[in-house]
């Protein structure tokens, strides 16, 4: 007998754990929905974010324009440069000879450049003067490469920049001429 009352025991357990397994097992319907939405919105913001990306990704940043700028404003001043010097082609020239200069301490080792130029004046410009103002004319260049540091030489700009202030000293001490333009034969740093 206590067998018999053994085994109904044993069926009201086996009984009990049959519905906890089927809940386990079984799907819940609403975590099914639960996660196929999850999913649809996840995908949803994955595409979102991908067609934005590449939308912004066909704009021009602000270092394209700034170039697409700077190149339109280089063959403005091209052209202009390229009408000025068809309307005048006259001028006297002179060839100075070579400089070797030191240039201004930097972080690096000590460094110097080595420059042979030519100067063009206007036609108003006596070849007397400024042959007897030769002396005048290099040292005006040397003392203005010798505050120059390496740095301000190796760029483009650095090199216009350094044109200019040739041209606006020469031009401060000059009494009939004036200098138009200075062009660069050789231009060396080490």
């Amino acid at each position: 007998m206590a067998e018999e009352k053994e085994k109904p025991e044993q069926a009201t357990e086996a009984a009990a754990k049959k519905p906890k397994a089927a809940e386990a097992t079984g799907k819940n319907p609403l975590i099914t929905i639960l996660l196929i939405l999850n999913m649809a919105v996840m995908s949803t913001i994955a595409y979102l974010q991908y067609s934005f990306m590449q939308s912004e990704a066909s704009k021009p940043s602000v270092k394209d324009i700034i170039k697409q700028e700077m190149k339109s404003g280089e063959e403005l001043e091209a052209e202009q440069e390229l009408a000025q010097s068809e309307t005048r082609t006259d001028g006297k020239l002179l060839n100075l000879d070579g400089f070797t200069v030191n240039l201004a301490k930097s972080d690096g080792p000590r460094r110097f450049v080595r420059l042979t130029a030519v100067l063009k004046f206007n036609d108003e410009s006596k070849e007397v003067e400024f042959t007897a103002r030769k002396p005048q004319i290099r040292d005006t260049i040397i003392s203005i490469l010798n505050s120059k540091r390496p740095e301000d030489l190796l760029k483009k700009e650095g090199k216009t920049y350094l044109k200019e202030e040739i041209k606006a000293a020469i031009n401060s001490f000059l009494i009939d001429g004036k200098l138009v333009d200075v062009y660069y034969v050789g231009f060396q740093i080490n």
